[in-house]
């Protein structure tokens, strides 16, 4: 006992030493935010992140489910409902580096990583442990339901990695190239390029692995794409109002980013 408290005592020490660093930094920092802003950029980020991470990880989890939609008589889209909240990974990433950096973006690309793996192996366990004889999702519906979720978080988490990576450095490549101009510009090519990437290497994986036939793979990377395009095209309106709101709150000039001390 008296070994516990001497390590949860320790344990308290380190993290008020690593508050009093983080203070330390923010008031060595060439940030020109106060304090306040500070945190609150934080917080802002904290909850894109948990945005980000839920979209992901259910994304994973119902993209079993597919369904049709007609496109004002011109197309119908057949496509799996993991795409759904899919764009708005892409929209928020985007909206991320442009007013957080890169290095802000690919941490919450890495985190997401973490919540896919952490995803599935609570759905290990759950599926691992047998059901009562009165419940009302037995082991077999249980199993039909989420029993590809391993191959399809290992495809996702692949497509993932390629497209928000590739999403990242392309967004920043024509941020350099603008000079911070024309934000539809590369919000629109680093998302089409990217999401092509993505949809095209979960379907391959997918079908790899016999959980879509083949002769379903044309048809539903050529719906999933356009679609993914279509939202992309569409997402552009609120990453400009969203980018504006960030520029008002924290002072920000066109093309500038928050530097944040940690």
């Amino acid at each position: 006992m008296l070994t516990f408290i001497i390590k949860l005592r320790k344990r308290i020490l380190q993290c008020l030493n690593f508050e009093n660093e983080v203070i330390k930094k923010m008031s060595k920092s060439p940030t020109r935010q106060s304090p306040t802003n500070v945190f609150t950029a934080y917080r802002i980020y904290f909850i894109l992140g948990a945005l980000f991470i839920c979209a992901l990880v259910v994304s994973n989890l119902i993209f079993q489910k597919f369904f049709y939609w007609e496109f004002f008589g011109l197309y119908t889209f057949e496509i799996s409902v993991g795409i759904l909240p899919y764009p708005i990974t892409f929209l928020i990433t985007d909206l991320v580096s442009e007013v957080y950096g890169k290095k802000k973006a690919n941490q919450m690309v890495t985190a997401g990583i973490f919540a896919s793996l952490f995803s599935l192996a609570i759905v290990y366990v759950a599926q691992a442990v047998p059901a009562t004889s009165w419940s009302p999702v037995n082991d077999s519906l249980f199993s039909s339901v989420f029993g590809a979720t391993a191959v399809a978080v290992f495809a996702s988490m692949i497509a993932y990695l390629l497209a928000q990576f590739i999403d990242i450095q392309i967004f920043h490549f024509w941020k350099r190239v603008t000079k911070g101009k024309h934000l539809w510009l590369r919000n629109n090519f680093s998302t089409f390029f990217s999401q092509f990437v993505d949809t095209f290497s979960v379907l391959f994986l997918l079908c790899s692995f016999g959980k879509i036939p083949w002769d379903r793979f044309g048809g539903l990377l050529l719906g999933g794409f356009l679609f993914k395009v279509l939202i992309a095209a569409l997402d552009t309106p609120f990453l400009y109002l969203g980018v504006a709101l960030f520029r008002r709150k924290f002072n920000l000039a066109v093309g500038e980013e928050l530097k944040l001390p940690v």
